[in-house]
């Protein structure tokens, strides 16, 4: 069965965003959206994964939980999902954890 997905990918290279317009539209630049079955976007997912490097890739997809849908993430972000309780939420981290010094 297909389903629609959602892909975010920022500095990738050019070939990874190449394979993913032949089965998803870049409706904006990095942004990927297509319907696609479990088994293309497993196989999608695992090409972003192995070409993120230093680039940032989001899968988006729907899932058979309380929010209807599940993400994915690959590289280093501020923005880190976490799981609370079986919700998803998203998590900042500091760029720097040092505290001001009080006068």
């Amino acid at each position: 069965m297909s389903s629609m997905i959602v892909i975010s990918a920022t500095a990738v290279p050019d070939h990874l965003r190449g394979a993913l317009t032949r089965w998803l539209l870049e409706v904006t630049p990095e942004l990927y959206v297509g319907t696609v079955s479990a088994r293309v976007r497993d196989e999608l997912w695992a090409a972003v994964t192995a070409c993120t490097h230093d680039g940032l890739a989001v899968l988006a997809h729907p899932a058979d939980n309380e929010q209807g849908f599940q993400l994915r993430t690959a590289g280093t972000r501020r923005r880190e999902p976490l799981d609370f309780d079986g919700l998803t939420l998203i998590a900042f981290k500091r760029e720097s954890q040092e505290m001001a010094k009080r006068l």
